[in-house]
């Protein structure tokens, strides 16, 4: 007879228990009813032998590495600043494209072989030069009391935090994740409930209200990404619709980045994104009154640059994560005509470039540091 798994973790929020002695996790939309010693669907987060929620990955990471700001993708976020990346394991959504699918989708923790507390993240920052630290690779709504332990060590040090997320959290949550956020990138994966049913076993409603609320009720910068799926949301409708979406509820400012789809996790039969599909998806965006669109995964070198909205002057010129062009003074203005560029500007761009440096918390103990 196979045993019985013991479940142990971090005391987690955001749950119930039900008349008949269930627990339900009330942090995503998916409302995961557990018997003791069930986990929920993101995996993670799971009930223990008495009934109450844990997080299992407390602590755990799947993998630390600098890289720069502009790959989460932030592109009006300190550009050219090195950012201290890392995830976990697990994900609320199931979705076929994931790209990340050996973390997201990892039904053992085995991917989870660092251990690092927020004080250890807080050394590896600075040690590194970071000026933030992104939760990504997975989801960090499913890890969030980690995650914002993570962010309050590093506000009280002076570094700030990313989020990379699909945005599919319940409102209270929400409202207590994003207060701990300076910067977000939203996976708005299509903008279709069907889009959303059928390849991530989601809902489109709660992202919306997400978008909404990090743009409207925080300080929190956005941006938002799609991945153009062929034949699945990359028509001509679909894209105007939601980038009038965007205009309309976010507003005209909000960076949007469009990425080319490559076969992969359970879509290997699902040709490449065609890059003049992603190219007209930021034609389309454009003329729907969307100032900043962006162009991922392939060759486009106007698709990578920053423009002035006023007067089309080259504010910020890129080729891959590189830097190559920096027009802007007093903290995001053009230097032609003077118009605001959206964004969390300096007044120099870093200096990272597209190094990738992976780093090791065991590296970092406390009696190392200094």
């Amino acid at each position: 007879m196979k045993q019985k798994e013991k479940i142990k973790g971090h005391p987690a929020r955001y749950w119930s228990r039900t008349e008949d002695g269930r627990t339900v996790c009330e942090l995503c939309p998916r409302k995961c009813r557990l018997k003791p010693g069930q986990r929920g669907l993101c995996y993670v987060r799971a009930a223990d032998d008495k009934g109450d929620l844990v997080l299992t990955t407390y602590g755990r990471s799947s993998g630390f590495a600098v890289d720069p700001v502009e790959k989460k993708p932030l592109y009006h976020f300190l550009p050219g600043t090195p950012v201290l990346s890392f995830g976990t394991a697990g994900c609320n959504l199931t979705c076929k494209f994931c790209q990340n699918w050996h973390i997201s989708k990892a039904s053992k923790e085995d991917v989870i072989q660092r251990e690092a507390d927020p004080a250890t993240i807080v050394r590896m920052a600075r040690a590194t030069g970071s000026r933030s630290v992104a939760f990504t690779y997975n989801d960090p709504v499913i890890f969030m009391e980690y995650a914002m332990d993570v962010a309050d060590a590093c506000h009280a040090a002076g570094i700030r935090t990313i989020a990379v997320t699909a945005g599919y959290i319940e409102e209270e949550p929400r409202k207590e994740f994003f207060a701990k956020m300076d910067a977000a990138n939203v996976d708005l994966k299509g903008f279709s409930e069907e889009f959303y049913h059928k390849l991530a076993t989601g809902k489109l409603a709660p992202v919306l209200d997400t978008l909404r609320y990090i743009r409207h009720e925080t300080d929190c910068w956005l941006e938002i990404t799609t991945l153009l799926i062929p034949g699945q949301n990359d028509s001509e409708d679909e894209i105007r619709a939601m980038s009038r979406w965007i205009a309309e509820y976010l507003g005209p400012d909000v960076p949007l980045h469009f990425s080319a789809f490559y076969p992969t996790w359970r879509m290997k039969d699902v040709p490449p994104t065609p890059p003049e599909t992603v190219m007209k998806a930021r034609k389309w965006a454009m003329e729907e009154g969307l100032r900043y669109v962006y162009t991922g995964n392939i060759r486009d070198a106007e698709g990578q640059n920053t423009y002035c909205h006023a007067c089309g002057a080259l504010l910020i010129g890129r080729a891959g994560y590189e830097i190559t062009a920096w027009n802007l003074e007093d903290h995001g203005r053009c230097k032609a005509c003077g118009a605001r560029c959206a964004g969390v500007f300096e007044e120099k761009p870093g200096t990272w470039g597209a190094r990738y440096l992976p780093v090791l918390p065991e590296s970092f103990s406390a009696h190392e540091e200094g």
